[in-house]
């Protein structure tokens, strides 16, 4: 097991292939599945620091189009919900605009965050600019964070993982 397991990690840590899975991850984890794709950026810039500005696009463009398909989702469900009062959070984003997609990076609220610009037919292109802007800013700082902690304190966390 323990093989198998070292072989799926090497193969995804192919610069090629870790640069593919970062997008896939980004993107599934910007639409309205709850995941992360943090550890996936930091674990594949870890292993390949000299790309770590690739990875950091890699994974902005691909969380970047899974928030574009949200405000895609949100629009087309426009129709589709029953007109009733606007909550806070509507008045909120509606007073803001496409600004407010800054903050799609956010856990738990990013993700509607953007369904909802979509369904309030807030301009697209302002709104996945600033959905770039916020994301990108998040990968880079929280990846260029955990590169600062020494690898001794990941081997320590690993360890017991590894059979020894």
């Amino acid at each position: 097991m323990e093989a198998l397991l070292r072989t799926l990690l090497d193969w995804f840590a192919l610069p090629e292939i870790g640069l593919s899975t970062i997008f896939v991850v980004a993107f599934v984890s910007a639409t309205l599945l709850p995941m992360g794709s943090e550890p996936a950026v930091f674990g594949f810039v870890k292993l390949n620091p000299d790309q770590f500005w690739l990875a950091i696009m890699v994974a902005t463009v691909g969380n970047t189009l899974g928030g574009a398909v949200d405000y895609w989702l949100g629009l087309g469900a426009h129709e589709a919900v029953a007109r009733g009062k606007r909550t806070v959070y509507l008045k909120w984003l509606e007073r803001l605009g496409p600004k407010a997609l800054f903050f799609a990076w956010l856990p738990a609220v990013g993700d509607p965050l953007c369904a909802l610009a979509g369904w309030l037919r807030l301009p697209f292109w302002p709104c996945v600019g600033w959905m770039a802007l916020g994301k990108c800013l998040r990968y880079l700082l929280m990846t260029a964070a955990l590169m600062g902690v020494p690898n001794a304190w990941w081997h320590a966390l690993l360890r017991p993982f590894s059979g020894g």
